[in-house]
């Protein structure tokens, strides 16, 4: 593995997000003196919160896995996850809402979760539940270590047993055709599909080795962290500072100053300069920043449209988190990666925590947030620049609630107290590619050592790369991971 050469006692995290909190964290409890630079108010990153009339929405990601991995973060600068974080296990990970009117509780419980399937789809199909999930947890193991938590910097990294045998058991094969292998109800092949989204492909064109991410949430669980996923980065931040590193908020960066191969300091707007031995970025497209770095023409995911709602309304029966299914199912996703249209029978996925946790809003009210995938701004990915969302927004929330409330969230449009809709205009003004939150498609050209790496070749010796943009990937566990990731490029490898 590669790391920078020369000195790294001081080095500057440029983004408090997670992948940049989660890299601090390891930075510090390796002994390097640590200052974080976010141009925002507080920490956070993608992961915003917004506070109104007693609601608080979080605006950024929705669901919460693998909180091993932020666990082992903290203990990074001996810290105890549960001293700085309550966290509720799920019983019901996800309901599943079929356009046929049926509807499965995906349950962490594996018997619970077969009885259910037991009771919609057949004995059968509960038996291949049991196998499916036996081979996820299998996939998960061989790709854990391979392909994901570990640095890669050419693709002969990858050479081993795991390999190998990842391949044998289909890997490489399309996730569709890997998960009709196991089932012959159309409901669940959809189940365990629709997860090649959050990797920004079609489940028709990704590998199936994209179907250990269903492992995190449906095979592993997932979690609410109390007061939302923002509490999250705000109780990694407060180990942090608590450890000794130093948080510049609402500070930009203007530029690196570079000196020959090295970046020698952080220059501030308005013109301060902090020097640094070694410079972790964690901004969406770095190349606009480091100089020399660069790469190739990158592919992005679909972007989305996103309503957070605080309703005065119980809206009873409803889950924590609900995935919709629409009727349409390969159209829909040609729409989105090929045609750069909106989903016509979208299939949505609405989060409402305060099911979960009341202090997230008043009494007889709740808080919920509906995600649609919806086409980037990069005609080179499939989107469409084209798309005027500031005019089609109000017509398109209201298709949205109009969907929502046929699939049974009746009187949902007319209890709305605060609302906030985000849209890939929203994203892109906000400084992120084509105006989607989950960065490059997991293309097979941009995974794995053809994804880019924490250590860059081209560009500055001593600037280290973290984030959804660059290895391992996207999602809160992907960043976090990547936060460890990038520090061990400049503290070497630390277990």
């Amino acid at each position: 593995m590669r790391t920078v050469p020369g000195a790294t006692d001081r080095v500057v995290v440029i983004g408090a997000g997670l992948a940049g909190l989660a890299t601090a964290l390891r930075l510090r409890g390796a002994g390097r003196e640590v200052t974080v630079v976010e141009r925002g108010p507080g920490p956070g990153g993608r992961a915003g919160v917004l506070e109104r009339d007693g609601y608080v929405l979080d605006t950024g990601p929705s669901v919460f896995t693998a909180p091993e991995l932020v666990a082992d973060t903290l203990a990074a600068v001996g810290e105890r996850l549960e001293d700085r974080l309550e966290l509720v296990p799920l019983e019901t990970t996800y309901r599943a809402q079929f356009a046929d009117g049926s509807h499965l509780d995906v349950h962490a419980d594996v018997d619970a979760f077969a009885a259910g399937v037991e009771a919609l789809a057949g004995p059968a199909e509960a038996a291949a539940l049991r196998r499916y999930l036996a081979d996820l947890a299998e996939l998960y193991r061989l790709q854990l270590r391979t392909f994901i938590d570990r640095n890669l910097d050419t693709p002969l990294d990858l050479l081993g047993p795991e390999l190998w045998a990842l391949a044998r058991r289909g890997g490489f094969g399309r996730l569709s055709s890997h998960v009709a292998r196991f089932f012959d109800d159309d409901r669940l092949r959809r189940l365990f599909s629709f997860q090649a989204l959050y990797a920004g492909v079609s489940p028709f064109r990704a590998i199936a080795a994209y179907a250990v991410i269903a492992q995190l949430d449906i095979g592993a669980g997932v979690w609410h962290p109390v007061g939302g996923i923002g509490a999250v980065p705000r109780a990694m931040a407060a180990a942090a500072a608590d450890a000794g590193v130093v948080f510049r908020y609402g500070a930009t960066v203007e530029q690196l100053d570079v000196r020959g191969r090295r970046v020698t300091g952080v220059c501030l707007e308005g013109g301060e300069r902090l020097p640094a031995d070694a410079v972790v970025v964690t901004t969406d497209v770095p190349e606009r920043l480091v100089p020399g770095f660069s790469r190739r023409r990158p592919t992005y995911s679909p972007s989305c449209v996103t309503l957070h709602l605080g309703v005065r309304d119980e809206l009873p029966g409803q889950a924590h988190h609900t995935i919709s299914f629409g009727a349409a199912w390969q159209q829909v996703f040609d729409e989105l990666t090929r045609d750069g249209r909106p989903m016509s029978d979208p299939s949505l996925l609405v989060s409402m925590p305060s099911r979960t946790d009341r202090s997230l809003a008043p009494d007889g009210g709740q808080v919920l947030s509906v995600v649609a995938p919806a086409p980037n701004l990069d005609p080179h990915s499939g989107g469409n620049p084209h798309i005027d969302w500031d005019a089609l927004t109000p017509r398109y929330r209201e298709e949205v609630l109009g969907t929502l409330e046929a699939r049974g969230w009746t009187g949902l449009s007319d209890a709305i107290e605060v609302e906030h809709v985000d849209t890939p205009l929203t994203w892109a003004r906000q400084g992120m590619a084509a105006g989607t939150p989950f960065a490059l498609a997991h293309t097979f050209g941009q995974t794995g050592p053809f994804r880019t790496p924490t250590l860059p070749r081209r560009g500055p010796e001593n600037v280290v790369l973290a984030g959804s943009s660059v290895q391992p990937g996207v999602g809160v566990p992907m960043v976090v991971i990547s936060g460890r990731l990038a520090a061990e490029r400049i503290t070497g490898p630390v277990r």
